[in-house]
């Protein structure tokens, strides 16, 4: 089924509210909007909907808005917390296991960031932070 909303498909089941919407490069809150207005158009004028369902969807697409934006807020958190946590390998002794699964240890001189990743730098060897096995303070 083909809603009257240009660029949006729907499938709607039968005996609940479960509502499939595709998405077509449009911002959500838009399209939102659209279809909110395309059920108040082509509602049954014998048997229309309540307020109230307005309303709690209304509600609803807030709390997911702004769920969208605490989800993006924390993997920004989430990014900040490792480089910070990278950082303070530098002068630390590791431990790693390379690519021919041999183990391998060092101190790290410095981390660098590709991809937002942090890789450090040991013995002029960039190690990835996965392979490491064990982080330790240096002697003395």
């Amino acid at each position: 089924m083909t809603d009257p909303i240009s660029g949006v498909g729907a499938s709607y089941a039968t005996g609940g509210a479960t509502t499939t919407v595709e998405r077509k490069g449009q911002n959500n809150k838009d399209m939102f909007l659209q279809l909110l207005v395309a059920q108040m158009r082509y509602q049954d004028p014998s048997n229309p909907a309540s307020t109230t369902e307005f309303m709690s969807q209304t509600a609803t697409f807030t709390q997911v808005e702004k769920l969208e934006e605490l989800a993006k807020q924390n993997a920004e958190l989430v990014t900040l917390q490792r480089s910070l946590s990278a950082g303070a390998l530098v002068g630390r002794n590791v431990t790693w296991t390379d690519e021919t699964g041999s183990s391998q240890s060092g101190t790290v001189s410095s981390v660098r960031f590709f991809a937002g990743e942090p890789v450090a730098v040991v013995g002029g060897k960039e190690v990835p932070f996965g392979r490491m096995t064990e982080v330790s303070q240096p002697a003395g």
